[in-house]
């Protein structure tokens, strides 16, 4: 190997700088929309003068939040003769106020925990956790507010769902954790003749009976509070679905529900395992490790799952014809079974 060939293959520090640094995007991002920055873009303050003035900053802070902004490509310089601001596709989409599809709540969830996570540490050396961590606490209160920042990016998923798995001819489907009741509601609207039933923790399903009193659905969408995680399930139900809280728990918990659901189904029903899964050899998706790691700052005894471990929760309750596939890219991934 020649000299500068052995140069180029030297490691440096630039990947773990870049990691050690992570937190101050993420500050960035939830600074700008504090100041909704975005949505001042869209409205057409496309200048820093202009943001200036819009959003009551000093000028040398917008320009550094304009700069940082620019340098993670969450604002971009447009194609015209005179360059002005405009929002990158995806702040376009998701983080302009107002705008139905407005994430900015989902985006700043789990803000609060921020400091926690720089005690991780401390945290695993002296914390034992709990089977529900912070949901053993839920007040109705405080599961109004986690489902006011959660429900926006729930529905959004439920419609991919109803999108990717027909449920026509399906009777009654139940959902399991449904906490807004998003993958019940949309259900039925999307399917004639579909009834729904959301379970999940009694201060939840007070929250929840507000969405389908909104829906409109309360004449197929009705609600029974309970932890999901012991008893037996309501039945016979022909559809399953428990989507996004797969890490909450650890791998008996999660055969335990598959297993119950398994028992509650008509045969031939199915049941969809929705979550953040790993590869089998736990090298990624990032995100699906992260949410296990937050299990440990949320003081539960959940963890991340990889895909063959939740395809064996379903072999060993009985299903037959299980699979794994790709529910969103990086994200979620969705298991599935039907009933002999």
């Amino acid at each position: 190997m020649t000299e500068p060939e052995a140069k180029k293959k030297r490691p440096d520090t630039t990947r773990l700088q870049g990691i050690a640094r992570a937190y101050t995007e993420s500050a960035v991002l939830f600074a700008a929309i504090d100041a909704e920055l975005f949505t001042h873009v869209r409205n057409g303050a496309v200048t820093e003068a202009a943001l200036v003035e819009a959003t009551g900053l000093r000028a040398i802070d917008v320009n550094r939040l304009v700069t940082c902004a620019l340098s993670m490509d969450l604002l971009r310089w447009s194609e015209a003769a005179e360059p002005v601001l405009e929002n990158a596709p995806d702040v376009d989409a998701y983080l302009v106020k107002g705008e139905p599809r407005y994430a900015g709540p989902w985006m700043t969830f789990t803000r609060p925990d921020v400091p926690k996570w720089f005690e991780m540490t401390e945290l695993m050396r002296s914390e034992r956790g709990t089977h529900l961590g912070m949901y053993e606490e839920l007040t109705v209160e405080s599961a109004k507010k986690y489902h006011q920042a959660t429900s926006s990016i729930g529905f959004g998923a439920a419609r991919r769902f109803v999108r990717t798995v027909d449920l026509s001819g399906r009777r009654h489907l139940l959902d399991l954790g449904g906490g807004s009741g998003a993958y019940s509601i949309t259900a039925v609207e999307a399917f004639e003749g579909l009834r729904a039933t959301v379970l999940d923790l009694p201060p939840v399903v007070v929250a929840t009976d507000q969405y389908i009193e909104d829906a409109e659905v309360g004449d197929r969408v009705d609600t029974v509070g309970a932890d999901f995680t012991v008893g037996e399930f309501p039945g016979p139900v022909d559809a399953v679905v428990m989507a996004s809280n797969l890490p909450i728990y650890d791998g008996d918990v999660i055969g335990g529900v598959v297993a119950r659901a398994f028992r509650a189904l008509e045969s031939g029903g199915e049941m969809h395992l929705i979550g953040e899964m790993l590869t089998n050899d736990r090298t990624g998706p990032i995100d699906a490790a992260m949410w296990g790691m937050n299990e440990l700052i949320c003081g539960s005894l959940g963890r991340s799952h990889t895909e063959a471990e939740c395809a064996g929760y379903f072999t060993s309750a009985g299903f037959t014809s299980v699979e794994v596939t790709e529910f969103v890219p990086g994200v979620l991934s969705r298991c599935t079974g039907i009933k002999p």
